[in-house]
């Protein structure tokens, strides 16, 4: 029987979940990515609630990595409007490298604390 990649990704996403858990303090930020966009949201487990999300569909740049870097901008602002500066950081399942990676350090530039 073989695996294909995106079972495996449900996989790690499944036991990175079973870690992480975001609260009102510190929400969980998540973050999917596809072929051609990156979608980062800010959830309160506690509540079911999502306090802020955004794609790079709608980001001005010419590669992937490039948008998910302005994206991640884009959401600390967000974040910071609703007065949230630490968030736990869910990578849902993809390797840290390359655009998740990325993403992570731009929003750690913009002031996000994870």
């Amino acid at each position: 029987m073989s695996i294909d990649k995106q079972d495996k990704r449900e996989r790690r996403h499944r036991r990175v979940r079973a870690k992480i858990i975001g609260t009102g303090h510190r929400p969980r930020l998540s973050v999917y990515k596809s072929n051609t966009r990156l979608i980062a949201q800010l959830i309160d487990d506690s509540k079911g609630v999502t306090l802020a999300a955004i794609s790079s569909a709608d980001a001005k740049g010419k590669t992937p990595r490039e948008r998910a870097e302005v994206s991640a901008g884009e959401l600390a602002k967000l974040a910071n409007a609703k007065g949230v500066k630490k968030v736990v950081f869910d990578r849902g399942g993809f390797q840290y490298q390359g655009t998740i990676k990325a993403f992570a350090d731009a929003a750690r530039a913009a002031g996000l604390e994870f």
